[in-house]
């Protein structure tokens, strides 16, 4: 029977062509469906809003804070990193955000976080220690807490607020990255005067990691602030 005459040597040829390639391609696929989702910034989504640390997320994972003296455009930083417009509500009162705010990413034990504004809110001297307190809390005691971006206007930068962000990141050993935002209302020249400024007032401190020219309107500073709140929302 001719049909049951079969090549040996052919038949291994054939199967070694056959089967291994998908093999292979099933070892690839389970190797590569173990990593991490990439970090997304677009798929940020308001989580939950906390008055004091108890309200808080569990503290679990990795979280970077934004924060920032009032009017100097924290939230219009957070909305272009995010590429959402709405997300981080712009107050037309400077300083009335009195929340700390969680935004959730793509990956579940990541979060961008919107602490409260400091400076020009009408309100009582006992709120705004109240405020104060809190925030204490928050940055004292978070152990999820992988990084302080800390937002400044670089026409004015190094406000008595800035520096007391700068001095308390010192003290903690907690990653700093400052964002000297509004870039787009200066020169190039007069903006390259300021950030030379700001680096040279800050040449000692050793937790700043990245000093960042921003702009949330002309996209300045966009990419390069992205992957450092990648890395350490990474833990690279």
């Amino acid at each position: 029977m001719p049909w049951l005459c079969l090549d040996e040597p052919a038949v291994k040829a054939a199967f070694a062509k056959t089967a291994e390639p998908p093999m292979l391609a099933i070892q690839d696929s389970l190797v590569t469906s173990d990593a991490p989702k990439p970090i997304s910034f677009n798929s940020a989504r308001f989580q939950i809003s906390a008055a004091k640390l108890s309200d808080c997320p569990p503290d679990t994972g990795r979280e970077v804070a934004f924060a920032g003296r009032s009017n100097a455009g924290k939230s219009s930083a957070i909305n272009c990193i995010t590429a959402n417009g709405k997300l981080a509500r712009t107050s037309k009162t400077p300083g009335r955000t009195r929340l700390i705010n969680f935004f959730s990413l793509n990956r579940e034990d990541c979060r961008l976080v919107d602490l409260p504004g400091y400076g020009y809110a009408k309100v009582s001297r006992d709120m705004k220690d109240d405020w104060q307190q809190h925030l204490s809390h928050y940055l004292t005691d978070r152990r999820s807490l992988a990084g302080l971006t800390l937002v400044m206007d670089i026409r004015h930068p190094l406000t008595d607020f800035d520096q007391m962000m700068v001095e308390w990141c010192e003290h903690n050993k907690l990653p700093l990255m400052i964002l000297a935002t509004k870039a787009d209302k200066l020169k190039f020249g007069q903006a390259k005067t300021a950030m030379l400024g700001i680096r040279k007032a800050l040449k000692d401190v050793q937790c700043l990691e990245h000093l960042i020219m921003f702009s949330a309107t002309s996209k300045t500073g966009l990419e390069e602030s992205r992957k450092v709140l990648s890395d350490w929302l990474e833990g690279v």
